[in-house]
């Protein structure tokens, strides 16, 4: 008879992302102070604060498109600054990042935007990448007759859906999203939050968002940071920010339609 007591539990997974002692400084200017946060495998955290609290400054550190002034930043247990250039390659390769206004090639067709990253490998051959640019452009719910149009040609929505599958075309582990349904009326906001949660319990990808859209807040995020006096004053669920007393969180959060929203969020 076997003893499943004795049994050897599954090793913890490492977080995603860890930053320890960020501080960001530009010229005399002090962004970030001696910031610490974990981001665990499968967490969708919204990163929230004021207006000039830093929010995209951390998110841009946290892929290695800026430096921080002091402190690491360490993604799958690599750091995103590693002086070998191989490392960096491999880490870069494990997230998605989607920009704010899409960032799509102008000059690009929505089939070259999302194989762009896919002919980066150089290891596809062109059938492989045309099979695997109308999969994605599939899973963003969009048409193989997109595949031919200009970015100018597209609607605020269909940018962020062409955006997302370039995002996901190498099938990250991690999405970074910077304000993802900024520009979208409500309706293409509800839609495009109901499909990145579709496609995250799909997948299974981390997300991190930066976002001041509560409704896109209580619609995908399982947690939340908040950026406010240069540091992260709370991080954790939604009922642990919520019961955090301060002031930023009283007029960020505690308003009746904010309450509403995060406790819509919770159930």
């Amino acid at each position: 008879m076997i003893d499943s007591s004795a049994a050897p539990s599954s090793p913890a997974r490492s977080p995603v992302i860890v930053l320890r002692g960020v501080c960001t400084r530009f010229g005399e200017t002090v962004v970030h102070r001696d910031i610490d946060l974990d981001v665990e495998v499968g967490q969708i955290l919204g990163l929230v604060g004021g207006s000039g609290s830093g929010k995209t400054t951390l998110l841009r550190e946290i892929v290695g498109l800026l430096v921080p002034s002091s402190g690491s930043v360490r993604l799958f247990g690599q750091s995103v600054f590693d002086a070998d250039p191989l490392v960096r390659r491999n880490v870069r390769r494990r997230f998605g990042m989607l920009f704010q206004q899409g960032a799509l090639f102008s000059a690009l067709s929505v089939y070259d935007n999302i194989a762009f990253p896919l002919r980066e490998l150089r290891a596809l051959d062109e059938s492989m990448i045309r099979d695997l640019v109308y999969l994605k452009l599939s899973m963003v719910e969009l048409e193989p007759r997109h595949a031919q149009l200009m970015p100018s040609e597209l609607s605020g929505g269909m940018i962020k859906r062409v955006a997302l599958a370039r995002a996901l075309s190498l099938e990250p582990e991690l999405l970074v999203l910077d304000e993802p349904t900024a520009g979208l009326d409500p309706d293409l906001a509800d839609n495009f939050v109901k499909l990145i949660r579709m496609l995250q319990r799909e997948l299974g990808f981390t997300v991190v968002m930066v976002t001041h859209d509560l409704e896109t807040l209580a619609g995908l995020a399982s947690h939340v940071a908040v950026l406010a006096e240069q540091r992260i004053i709370a991080c954790g669920t939604p009922a642990t920010v919520l019961a955090v007393d301060h002031p930023f969180i009283h007029r960020f959060f505690c308003s009746e339609h904010a309450l509403a929203l995060m406790q819509k969020g919770l159930a």
